[in-house]
C-alpha cells in the first residue's frame, strides 16, 4: 500500500517541527517523583541545547505491563500528568508518555504532545484509533512480535482516522526466551513506510523476563546499537534515562546514565551528519 511521506515531530510548542536533524526521546522509565523527573527533564533539555538537536521528554505515568504484581507502576494517570504539565512549564520541552486503555487517551490528550502506542497494545485497534483521533502526533513501538513489514497495517489504522503525524519504533524482536534482537533491516523497512523512524536503544538490549520477577538487560550494549541503528538511517533514538540506573525503579538494567547522553549523543551526531553529508 503506497503511503504518503509525513512528519511526526513536534518542536517546543507542540507543533510539527521541520524534518530535519536527529532527535532525542529521553526520560525514565517511569515517573518516580515530581522533582526527579522535573530535574531529568531540565539537564536532557540542557544536553540538547548544547548540541543543537530535537528532544522530547518521555516518562510512563502508569507502567501496566510490569512483569509482576510487586512491581511499581508509578504515580496512575491524574497525578502524572500532573508532573508531565509541570516539566512542559519548567523545562520547556514537549512530553511523552505511553497510553494502555482507551479510557486514559482524552486526558492524556489535554497534557501530551505525542501518545505512545506500548508494543505489546500495537495491534489493539481500538487504541490505536483512539490515540490517532485526538489528531496529536504518535509514536508507535512495533511489537516484538511483529515482522516490520506488519506495521503497515498500525499505520492505515492511524490514517484512517485522519492521522498523519505517526513515528515508528523499533525495540526488537523476541528471540527465543528472556531475549531480543534488533534486525537493523527493520530501519530500512519501516523507513519505506513514509514516517520517521526511531531506535529504542534501551529496549533493544532489554532481557524480558530475564531477571526472575523484572526484566533484565546489557546497558553496555547501548552505545552499538544506537550507532548502529543511526548509521541505518534512524531518525531518532528513544533512550531511558536515570541518574542511578542502579537504583531505577522500572527498567533499572537498560537504563541510560544521564551523565553519559551528551558523549552518546555527540557520536551519534557525527554519524548522522557524515551519513547527510554524503548523500
Amino acid at each position: 500500500m503506497p503511503i504518503a511521506k509525513k512528519d511526526a515531530r513536534v518542536d517546543g510548542t507542540g507543533k510539527t517541527a521541520p524534518a530535519s536533524g536527529l532527535f532525542l526521546i529521553a526520560g525514565p522509565c517511569v515517573i518516580e517523583s515530581r522533582a526527579k523527573t522535573v530535574a531529568l527533564a531540565r539537564r536532557l533539555a540542557a544536553v540538547a541545547e548544547r548540541l543543537g538537536f530535537p528532544f522530547i521528554f518521555k516518562a510512563s505515568f502508569d507502567k501496566a505491563n510490569r512483569t509482576s504484581i510487586r512491581s511499581f507502576r508509578g504515580p496512575g494517570l491524574r497525578a502524572g500528568l500532573e508532573i508531565l504539565r509541570a516539566v512542559k512549564e519548567s523545562a520547556g520541552v514537549p512530553v511523552l508518555s505511553d497510553v494502555h486503555e482507551t479510557s486514559q487517551v482524552a486526558s492524556a490528550a489535554e497534557v501530551l504532545d505525542v501518545l505512545q502506542i506500548p508494543a505489546f497494545l500495537c495491534r489493539q485497534t481500538d487504541l490505536v484509533l483512539a490515540v490517532a483521533r485526538t489528531g496529536k502526533p504518535v509514536n508507535v513501538k512495533k511489537g516484538q512480535f511483529l515482522a516490520p513489514g506488519d506495521m503497515m497495517y498500525v499505520v492505515e489504522k492511524i490514517l484512517s482516522a485522519g492521522n498523519a503525524r505517526i513515528m515508528l519504533t523499533e525495540r526488537g524482536t523476541s528471540f527465543g526466551y528472556n531475549d531480543l534482537i534488533v534486525d537493523m533491516r527493520s530501519i530500512l523497512e519501516m523507513k519505506g513506510l513514509g514516517f520517521p523512524v526511531v531506535i529504542d536503544a534501551s529496549h533493544g538490549v532489554q532481557k524480558p523476563g530475564g531477571a526472575g520477577a523484572a526484566s533484565g538487560g546489557e546497558r553496555r550494549f547501548i552505545p552499538a546499537l544506537a550507532r548502529a541503528a543511526v548509521a541505518a538511517g534512524a531518525d531518532g533514538v528513544f533512550l531511558e534515562v536515570h541518574d542511578d540506573p542502579a537504583r531505577a525503579r522500572s527498567d533499572k538494567h537498560n537504563a541510560w546514565p544521564v551523565d553519559e547522553v551528551e558523549p552518546l549523543m555527540a557520536d551519534l551526531l557525527r554519524i548522522y551528519r557524515v551519513l547527510g553529508e554524503s548523500k
